[in-house]
C-alpha cells in the first residue's frame, strides 16, 4: 500500500485525558509517523492490554502539515500546565517543532528550536527530557540521590543523518530550560552523546520521575553500513540495541553541562558474586583471562581504575585487548596518560577483526577526558558482548559504542599497563555476564517477539515490525 510506520513514542494516559480508557489508569497511547508517498503525518493508536495490541484512532492524523519530511514524535507530560508535549522533527528544515495538547488528540504548535549544532542532511528522532543535575560530579558514587541538585534542567537531543564528523549518523544534545512551550539552550555548544560511530537515535523511557536519573536505549549501528553488516542465517535481522543507560547532568572539568551516560545497573546478570579476574596492583604489568568456557554468553564487564595520577609530566598507558584464540583476531582500546596539561586521550580499535569489510566501517575512535585535579583519577568501565563493545569514562563523562564482526569468537581478555609514573595505582576487575534471553530461546537459539492476530489492530510480527491487520 506504500505506507510505513516510522519512529514515535508511547505514554501511559493515567488520567484518561484521551477518553480511550474510561475504566483503567494504565492505558497506553502511541504517537508515531505514518509515511506515505504524499506526506508524513503524526498518528496515534491506543492499547488497553499493556501494549501488546494497538487500536488505530479513527480520527487520524492528529497532526498534518503537508510535508514529506516531518517525523519522529516524542511525547512527554508537562505537569505544571497539565498538558502533553510533543517534539517533532521538520527534518530537512533543521527545525524541531514543539506542540502541546490537553488530550493527545488535539495538538497546537507552540514554538520551534532550529538550526542548532551539527546540521548534516537532516534532523531526526528528537527527545526532550528533564533530568537531575549533580551537586558534585567527582564523588566515587555520584548517582547517590543526596548528590542531586534541585534544578529544572532539560536536554533536547537531536539525531542527524548523514553528516556526522566521522561519517554517517550521530546524536547530539543541548542542555537548557523548558517552560511548557519553549525550549531555550544554555549555550550554542554542540555536545555529542557518544564518541564512537555506533550509537544513534537514543530514546528516553517515559514516566521516570524527573528527580531520578533518566534511562535511554539507542540503536547500535550507523546508517553508512547498517544495511550491509553481517547477519546470521536464522536471525533475519541486522543491528542490535545498546545497553540501557542512566543519565544525569553534571558540571565536569571544561564542560558545565555534561550529560553523564552510565550503564543501567546489571549486577543481577553477574555469573558469580565475585569477580572472575582482578588485580589491585596492576602497575606496569598485566592480567590474562580466558573466558570461552566459563562465560557461555561471551559477555563481560570489566573496569580499570587509575589513581594518584600526577598533574604534570605524566607518562604511561593502560590498555585492554579481547582476542580470539582460534583466529588471532582482536579488538582493543586504552588510556594514554601522556597527553599533557591534564588531557587524557582514550581510544578504541576494531581494525583487526575480519568478519566484515566496508570502506565506511572505519576502525579507530578516540576522545579525551580532562584529569580532575581534586581526584587525580581516571576510571574506565566496559561492557562487551559477542559483537558490541561499550566503554564509559569517569562515571559516564564520555561514552563510546563500537560494533565488530570477528570470524572467530573472542574468548580471551588481556588488561595491562606500561611505563606508568612511580606512585600511580591501578586496579582492574572482570565479571562474567549471563544471557538475558536464555529463558526465551527456541531450540535453535532464536527469540521471537510478540505475535497477535487481532482484527483491525496493529500488531508486531516475529521480526518486530508493526503491521496493520
Amino acid at each position: 500500500m506504500g505506507e510505513g510506520i516510522f519512529s514515535g513514542s508511547a505514554v501511559v494516559d493515567v488520567n484518561n485525558t484521551s477518553g480511550f480508557f474510561p475504566n483503567q489508569t494504565n492505558g497506553v497511547v502511541a504517537m508515531y509517523t505514518l509515511n506515505t508517498m504524499e506526506e508524513q503525518t503524526q498518528q496515534i493508536a491506543y492499547s488497553t492490554d499493556g501494549g501488546y495490541t494497538f487500536i488505530n484512532y479513527l480520527g487520524n492524523p492528529v497532526i498534518s502539515i503537508g510535508s514529506t519530511q516531518f517525523r519522529d514524535p516524542k511525547v512527554l507530560y508537562y505537569e505544571p500546565t497539565q498538558s502533553w508535549v510533543a517534539v517533532i522533527a521538520y527534518s530537512q528544515d533543521f527545525v524541531i517543532g514543539i506542540y502541546t495538547s490537553p488530550n493527545l488528540l488535539n495538538w497546537t504548535h507552540a514554538s520551534n528550536f532550529s538550526h542548532a549544532g551539527l546540521l548534516g542532511l537532516q534532523y531526526e528522532c528528537p527527545n526532550l527530557v528533564s533530568l537531575p543535575m549533580l551537586s558534585n560530579a567527582s564523588m566515587a558514587e555520584p548517582l547517590d540521590p543526596s548528590n542531586f541538585a534541585s534544578t529544572d534542567m532539560y536536554i533536547l537531543q537531536i539525531s542527524i543523518n548523514p553528516g556526522a564528523s566521522q561519517g554517517g549518523s550521530i546524536s547530539q544534545y543541548f542542555p537548557g530550560t523548558f517552560n511548557g512551550t519553549h525550549f531555550i539552550a544554555v549555550d550554542a555548544a554542540t555536545r555529542f552523546t557518544d564518541f564512537a560511530k555506533d550509537n544513534y537515535a537514543g530514546q528516553f523511557f517515559y514516566g521516570i520521575p524527573s528527580t531520578s536519573p533518566q534511562i535511554s536505549i539507542a540503536w547500535a549501528s550507523n546508517w553508512e553500513y547498517a544495511q550491509v553488516i553481517p547477519t546470521g542465517q536464522l536471525e533475519n535481522f541486522r543491528s542490535v540495541m545498546s545497553a540501557p543507560r542512566t543519565h544525569v547532568l553534571a558540571n565536569t572539568t571544561r564542560n558545565p553541562y555534561a550529560l553523564l551516560s552510565y550503564p543501567y545497573p546489571y549486577q543481577s546478570l553477574y555469573t558469580s558474586p565475585t569477580s572472575l579476574a582482578n588485580s589491585t596492583t596492576l602497575t606496569n604489568t598485566s592480567i590474562l583471562y580466558s573466558y570461552g568456557i566459563t562465560v557461555p554468553s561471551g559477555a563481560l564487564s570489566f573496569s580499570i581504575n587509575i589513581t594518584s595520577i600526577p598533574l604534570a609530566n605524566t607518562t604511561g598507558t593502560a590498555n585492554f585487548t579481547f582476542l580470539s584464540s582460534t583466529t588471532g583476531e582482536y579488538i582493543r582500546g586504552g588510556i594514554f596518560l601522556g597527553g599533557g596539561n591534564g588531557d587524557t586521550p582514550i581510544w578504541m580499535d576494531r581494525g583487526s577483526t575480519r568478519g566484515f569489510d566496508n570502506v565506511f566501517f572505519t576502525d579507530k575512535f578516540s576522545t579525551d577526558v580532562w584529569l580532575n585535579a581534586d581526584t587525580q583519577t581516571v576510571r574506565l568501565l566496559g561492557v562487551i558482548d559477542r559483537s558490541i563493545l561499550e566503554i564509559y569514562l569517569n562515571n559516564g563523562e564520555k561514552a563510546g559504542t563500537m560494533i565488530f564482526f570477528p570470524q572467530g569468537e573472542l574468548d580471551t581478555l588481556i588488561i595491562g599497563t606500561n611505563d606508568l609514573n612511580p606512585g600511580i595505582g591501578v586496579s582492574a576487575e572482570v565479571y562474567g555476564l549471563g544471557s538475558t534471553w536464555a529463558g526465551q530461546e527456541s531450540s535453535n537459539g532464536t527469540v521471537k517477539g510478540n505475535v497477535t492476530m487481532a482484527a483491525q489492530k496493529m500488531r508486531r510480527d516475529n521480526l518486530g515490525h508493526l503491521r496493520m491487520s
